[in-house]
């Protein structure tokens, strides 16, 4: 019995709840369109090879911003971490250090950022610099995901 019960050990995936798309806003589409998400999107070696490439990085902003509470939005706030990009949750908007910080200390650092402002319709969005003084209490270091949050329960 021992031994039957070692061949069916539980696995991690085993206590993942199924995931399933209901879209935030439904609409009728023709037959042709697809009608269920990709696969492809909740699978994160497809956000990394996203993050790799430089010219994505819009992808992940697009994601991060218009895919809230989704664990596609995770995934990209996730490769733009790897990428250096700090959230900054006062502002609601990335950072990325253009040179080192002038002043540094534990409540904040002063020097040159390039930043992401989803506002901005044109190409200027990604790449505007700025000289700012930042409160670090307010950037956002690490990213975690909440399934439950996500799922709306």
């Amino acid at each position: 019995m021992l031994e039957a019960a070692y061949h069916r050990l539980p696995q991690p995936k085993d206590s993942e709840r199924a995931k399933t798309y209901i879209p935030r806003h439904p609409s009728v589409t023709p037959a042709s369109y697809p009608q269920i998400q990709a696969p492809i999107v909740t699978n994160p070696a497809f956000w990394e090879r996203l993050g790799s490439d430089t010219l994505s990085t819009d992808m992940l902003f697009f994601a991060f911003y218009y895919q809230q509470n989704s664990y596609q939005q995770y995934l990209a706030a996730k490769e733009l971490k790897k990428q250096s990009w700090r959230f900054h949750r006062k502002y609601n908007t990335w950072f990325q250090r253009h040179v080192e910080p002038q002043v540094t200390t534990d409540e904040y650092e002063r020097g040159s950022y390039v930043y992401f402002d989803f506002h901005l319709a044109d190409d200027g969005a990604k790449g505007s610099r700025m000289t700012s003084h930042l409160n670090t209490t307010s950037l956002r270091m690490n990213c975690q995901y909440s399934q439950t949050r996500a799922l709306g329960a």
